[in-house]
């Protein structure tokens, strides 16, 4: 199974439109969003083409492939917009060689992860800070985000397969 992993859209249609450009280039079987979708919150400024229904508009047309947490900055007035779940603290994948355990990072993170399975992968965003680190029993992946990136950190995702990742930029 080949899975996409994003996060930190923070209501960014601009952003939003390059992902979903990546996304149909790509060709994943699942789109995993990491959280913080339509709302920017209040520690950001609003991010270039800051227009969080069309987000919810081109996130809503795709909703059979996606998979997503919640964010910090989610609230149930966002999963009233959404046509898929958005509220989940946490998604459990395997990909034949790891257990990855995709949350946010504001709840668990790599200083304060869950109880793992040695050789797990944590994916976490809410850094907005791209990161691959290995962690002892585990390995911490972070895409980075979508539209704010921070600690000159590129816009990017990640792709699952076959047992392996890979980073892009967006």
């Amino acid at each position: 199974m080949k899975i996409m992993v994003a996060s930190d859209i923070h209501g960014s249609a601009f952003r939003c439109r390059m992902l979903m450009e990546r996304f149909e280039a790509e060709n994943p079987d699942r789109l995993l969003l990491l959280g913080d979708l339509l709302y920017h919150g209040p520690r950001n400024d609003l991010p270039e083409g800051y227009a969080p229904k069309e987000v919810a508009a081109m996130l809503n047309a795709i909703s059979d492939k996606l998979l997503c947490v919640r964010g910090n900055c989610e609230a149930e007035v966002d999963q009233m917009m959404l046509d898929f779940p958005v509220m989940a603290e946490y998604c459990i994948l395997y990909d034949g060689a790891h257990e990855i355990f995709a949350t946010h990072g504001h709840k668990y993170g790599k200083d304060n992860p869950p109880k793992l399975p040695a050789g797990s992968i944590l994916l976490c965003g809410h850094t907005h800070v791209t990161a691959d680190e290995d962690c002892g029993t585990f390995r911490y992946l972070n895409p980075g985000s979508v539209s704010i990136p921070k600690n000159g950190t590129p816009r990017g995702y990640i792709v699952l397969e076959n047992g392996g990742y890979r980073f892009e930029k967006l």
